[in-house]
Formats: C-alpha cells, sequence, structure tokens
C-alpha cells in the first residue's frame, strides 16, 4: 500500500522485534535471511492490517437490542460490562482482519486494559462530557480521569489516546474552549460526532445561529488534530471548511444509512483531498464488519466520469481502510503500510476460493468480492493472534459465554 495500484508477487515480508525489516522478492530472501519462523502463504493476499477508525467496541454486548440507543448513553454501563464487550469485538475484529481500532465509550481504563489483553492496537477516547455517568460527574471530573488514564498509558507500544468530547449539543462553549487548551498544551488529538444528524445541525441553528461546524471553527477546534466522525449531512460549505482546518473524517457509512437514512458525501471528501477513514460506529449496526464499509465507500466513489478518466480505484478505498485510518488516527508514523521500520500489522487473505477465483486483478476482486471470512492470519506488531482462522490469544468460548450472559441480563432490564 505504499503505491498506488502497486502488487508485489511472490515476495517475502521480514519480520524482527515486532516491525518490519525488510519487503524483498522470495528467492533473495532466501539468501539474505536465516529465518527463525517462516510462514508460507502462496494462494494468499498480504496487506496491512485494515483499521477500525471508530468502533464502539463495549456496545457489541447490545447487539439485537434498539440500534438507536446513543453510544454514550447505554443502559448498563460498568467496567465489566465494558471489558467484556470490549473483548467480543476484538475477537470478531481480529477475525476479520482488524488490527486497530479507535474508541469512545464509558471506563476508557478497561477498553486500553482488555485491548492490551488481547494484543491488538487501539486508541482509546477518553470521554469528556458535562452530564452524570458511572465514570464521572462534571466535566472537570472527566478530564482529570481521563488525564490520568491517558498518563497510565503514555508510551505505551499499542495503546494511544485521544480526547472524545460527546456531540457538539452536549457540550458548552466554556467546556470546549478548556478542551481545546488542553489538546494544544498536550498535543493531544479530539475524536467527535459532527454534522451527524438533521436534529443536531438544527438545534445548532437555533441555541448558537450556526452549524455545529462552524461553532467547533469559532472555538478554535477544528485543526489537524481534530477528527470528525459520520459528517453524514456535510454540504458542500463544511467541506471546503475541513478543506481549510485540515481536520480528518472517520466515516460511518452502515451507521449512517441505518440513522439517517442519508449516505455521507464521501466523493466530495475525496475530492477535497481530506485524511479519509472508515469506522463501524458498532452503536448503530452492531457488529465491527470493515469490509462491508470499505465496499459500500468504494462504489460511493468509482469514477462516473467520461470513459478513461482516472477515477477513485478498489485500491484506493483498500487505502482509507488500511493507511487512511492510520492517518485519521494520528498512527501513520508506525502502521497502515507494508514498508521496512513500520509495525508488523498484518492481514493475510486466502484468494484461492471460489468468491474470489478466477483471478484477474487481486485488489479490485478483494475490495468487491472479499470478506471478513477469507481472513485467515493476523499479526499486531510481529505477534500472530489469528492463525488459520482460529484466534491464538483469546479464549472465544469463555468470551461467547459472558457475552451470552450479558445478553440475557439486558434483555431482563438488570
Amino acid at each position: 500500500m505504499t503505491a498506488r495500484g502497486r502488487v508485489l508477487e511472490n515476495h517475502t515480508l521480514v519480520v524482527r522485534d515486532g516491525r518490519i525489516l525488510d519487503v524483498l522478492p522470495s528467492v533473495d530472501a532466501v539468501d539474505r535471511y536465516a529465518a527463525t519462523v517462516l510462514v508460507q502463504r502462496p494462494e494468499h493476499l498480504l496487506m496491512p492490517g485494515m483499521i477500525n477508525t471508530h468502533a464502539h467496541a463495549a456496545l457489541s454486548l447490545l447487539r439485537g437490542r434498539d440500534a438507536a440507543i446513543s453510544p454514550l448513553e447505554a443502559p448498563i454501563v460498568g467496567p465489566e460490562f465494558t471489558r467484556d464487550g470490549v473483548l467480543a469485538a476484538v475477537a470478531e475484529m481480529l477475525s476479520s482482519g482488524t488490527t486497530c481500532f479507535g474508541d469512545r465509550y464509558y471506563y476508557p481504563d478497561e477498553t486500553a486494559r482488555a485491548a492490551c489483553d488481547a494484543g491488538i492496537r487501539a486508541v482509546i477516547g477518553l470521554p469528556v462530557a458535562e452530564t452524570a455517568s458511572p465514570w464521572a460527574e462534571t466535566a472537570q471530573e472527566y478530564f482529570t480521569a481521563g488525564l490520568r488514564v491517558r498518563d497510565e498509558y503514555a508510551g505505551h507500544p499499542l495503546i494511544s489516546t485521544v480526547f472524545a468530547p460527546h456531540a457538539p449539543s452536549k457540550i458548552s462553549n466554556a467546556t470546549f474552549v478548556q478542551l481545546a487548551t488542553f489538546a494544544d498544551e498536550l498535543d493531544a488529538a479530539i475524536v467527535i460526532d459532527l454534522q451527524e444528524s438533521a436534529h443536531e445541525i438544527a438545534r445548532s441553528v437555533a441555541e448558537h445561529g450556526m452549524r455545529p461546524i462552524e461553532r467547533l471553527w469559532q472555538l478554535g477546534l477544528l485543526t489537524p488534530a481534530l477528527s470528525a466522525v459520520y459528517m453524514t449531512h456535510a454540504t458542500a460549505e463544511d467541506v471546503g471548511l475541513a478543506q481549510r482546518t485540515g481536520m480528518a473524517v472517520s466515516l460511518g457509512i452502515c451507521a449512517g444509512l441505518r440513522n439517517e437514512r442519508q449516505l455521507p458525501p464521501a466523493a466530495s471528501f475525496v475530492a477535497a483531498g481530506l485524511r479519509l477513514g472508515l469506522g463501524t460506529g458498532g452503536g448503530a449496526c452492531r457488529t465491527q464488519d470493515l469490509w462491508s464499509e470499505m465496499k459500500l465507500f468504494a462504489l460511493m466513489t468509482s469514477p462516473t466520469g467520461p470513459a478513461g478518466e482516472p477515477g477513485h480505484s478498489a485500491w484506493d478505498a483498500l487505502a482509507v481502510a488500511t493507511r487512511g485510518g492510520a492517518a485519521v488516527l494520528g498512527l501513520d508514523a508506525d502502521t497502515g503500510v507494508l514498508e521496512p521500520g513500520k509495525w508488523a500489522d498484518l492481514c493475510c487473505v486466502d484468494l484461492s476460493g471460489p468468491a474470489t477465483q478466477p483471478m484477474g486483478d487481486p485488489v479490485t476482486q478483494l475490495v468487491f468480492c472479499g470478506g471478513r471470512d477469507l481472513v485467515s492470519d493476523v499479526w499486531v506488531a510481529g505477534r500472530q493472534l489469528l492463525a488459520g482462522g482460529e484466534l491464538t490469544r483469546l479464549d472465544w468460548n469463555r468470551i461467547a459465554s459472558r457475552a451470552q450472559t450479558w445478553a440475557l441480563r439486558t434483555k431482563a432490564g438488570g
């Protein structure tokens, strides 16, 4: 994924101490390196692990319930619920080729701990709100608790943190100003739902005389450090503002269809050159299937102009799901592509089956014909977490049993 449209055949990727050491023709690798472990996948495609830029992982435990429940207003919150939900979501993500996820929920310390135990890379959102919750009661308490988690994981090889305020309609100008100050002083990123719903926009216009994105701009929050989630109702003016300020956009296409019956202007985002990533936003669809998001994105941005016009390709869609997600989460210096020095966050896909044969253009067939059922192996920082379709580190039977227990409790309202 380092050069547009480039696919290497009969190559070997060499890993040492969790990072990529070399990518070279297999015949040369045999002469140059003496491997302690050799994994051969002659009928497979190896690519960077997929990156889910916003997962709401804990809410996997609410699968089957009303999808209209807001991710930060779930009926049951607690450290056990959060941990079990995250582990269930991580099992699903690893099994489908996702090696990194961004998350926003209460008990970010539990999310980080569960991610560490599972061995997956994660960007943990530190909630910022003004309403009481099991995590904190006031805005100041949210900041204090969040900064404590940030300090605990400073420098961790798998875990990084960002500020994650509630939707703009639930945050006052004073708290936003304080957040901007913290983010600037700590060189920290911010992730927030933006232009998500028609109701949110109308409320902002009524209360503040401007759309949410304009309000954040006025408060000094629209910077390259901000990632806007959804942007389903972005106008041409919104796209222009995003372009000028350098902010990133994390799309949740399925969630937008489910909640708003509307698609985001993805082609306009592409034309503006915005940093784009894909997320499942589990609160709406209760799934961590990034393959569906990628396929929808590819369909939405396919060229429609005159014949021969260079348009957005399957390779570009795959790039948004990998290196694009890394850029949105601020991890592009370490992951997202397969080149020496990057972490060995890898997804291996079996292309030998009926869904992808006969083989013509492997990337096009991967994007439009592939899916999570074709993922055979996954590595994060060089550690194999999925081998032959089987989880190597997580005890799925125990995770599934815990998830079912929570399903019964939530159904009973307990």
